[in-house]
């Protein structure tokens, strides 16, 4: 069981659940390391604004997924970003799409690139995000 109360963060998460976090945040960087980063290295013209945007976002996603191996409880919040973006896009565009019939290839190849969310919440320990993020009193305003 770990607690880390000198940081402010409160609640016991499991050995297991601390190795089953170090691995999704793995396979992240192996994923992101095999997909994004020879196309961001070996790139020799220039990207097009929203495709720039995406592989500078993805190589940023994948450098805190790195400090996750390490910190897996205080970079928590990496993987409810990428858990909330990708369920909200599966649900407001993608399922519209695949429904009405209108779902292109490029669309279907991302839902199903986003669809790995599934085992996030599996993984992730909901009850330490509630003490933490839920219940814990804030930071003050002023």
């Amino acid at each position: 069981m770990t607690r880390y109360n000198k940081m402010g963060l409160v609640g016991e998460v499991s050995l297991l659940r601390l190795y089953l976090l170090r691995g999704l945040y793995l396979l992240v960087v192996v994923g992101l390391g095999f997909t994004v980063w020879p196309d961001f290295i070996n790139r020799s013209e220039s990207w097009e604004l929203m495709e720039g945007v995406v592989q500078c976002m993805l190589v940023a996603f994948w450098a805190l997924s790195v400090l996750g191996l390490r910190y897996p409880l205080q970079m928590l919040p990496v993987l409810l970003w990428e858990l909330v973006w990708k369920s909200v896009w599966l649900i407001i565009v993608a399922l519209p799409m695949w429904i009405s019939g209108h779902m292109d290839n490029s669309t279907l190849e991302t839902a199903i690139a986003c669809l790995l969310v599934v085992i996030f919440p599996f993984v992730i320990p909901w009850r330490f995000v509630f003490i933490n993020y839920a219940k814990k009193r804030g930071d003050r305003w002023g």
